[in-house]
């Protein structure tokens, strides 16, 4: 193509109808991108669902910090309620939902670790007080009081001095890798489109089901 050719794009794109998109990556870049201009905070906000140690569900809010064909990335505290469920039992589910759009995403597949270059890369975009606090932080485990929080990232503040903060090799990130994604659409109503994607293997082909509201 050359830079007089015009740029095709899907026709779910253009028209509007995202239940004729084939693939879910594209579609779910293409709302990321409207909810990043419409969402007033966080659009990345993400609820992560997990297999507790006791068997039961667990979940919290998290932040997405990297998608592509691969899956779904987010970063923490390997020691974390989180981190040690999924070390565990390496899969979850996301949900994201963007209220300004009335629009959600729902995410299921298996987990795995990113490698450590990757953690190192995001770890060194990540603002200097966050770096420390990574260090600093116990997460998930009981603080005896905030002071006991502050000296620690003092101390670790102190440690590091001006030079660079390395990341902890406690602290490092995980993929959602999907096998099932849904899209879903507020309609009047409550007649609601709603697209589930599917696949078997993990770099299987994508199959589309439409379901009822």
């Amino acid at each position: 193509m050359t830079n007089n050719d015009p740029i095709e794009h899907p026709v779910w794109l253009t028209t509007g109808d995202f239940t004729a998109a084939e693939e879910p990556f594209g579609l779910f870049a293409a709302w990321m991108a409207e909810a990043v201009e419409t969402e007033p905070r966080d659009p990345n906000a993400m609820a992560l669902a997990t297999v507790g140690l006791d068997d039961l569900p667990d979940v919290r809010m998290v932040l997405l910090k990297g998608f592509d064909a691969q899956g779904f990335v987010f970063y923490t505290n390997l020691g974390s309620q989180k981190g040690r469920e999924l070390d565990a039992a390496p899969k979850a589910a996301l949900l994201f939902y963007w209220k300004s759009l009335n629009r959600q995403i729902r995410i299921r597949g298996l987990v795995e670790s990113v490698t450590d270059a990757e953690a190192d890369a995001y770890f060194a975009t990540r603002p200097r007080g966050a770096q420390v606090g990574a260090w600093a932080s116990k997460q998930s485990e009981p603080l005896e009081s905030r002071l006991a929080f502050e000296k620690a990232i003092a101390l670790y503040a102190a440690k590091f001095g001006l030079g660079a903060v390395p990341r902890p090799p406690h602290w490092s990130g995980f993929r959602v890798i999907p096998k099932a994604i849904e899209f879903w659409h507020d309609r009047p109503f409550r007649l609601h489109d709603r697209v589930e994607f599917r696949r078997e293997r993990n770099c299987g082909a994508w199959s589309k089901v439409r379901m009822y509201p």
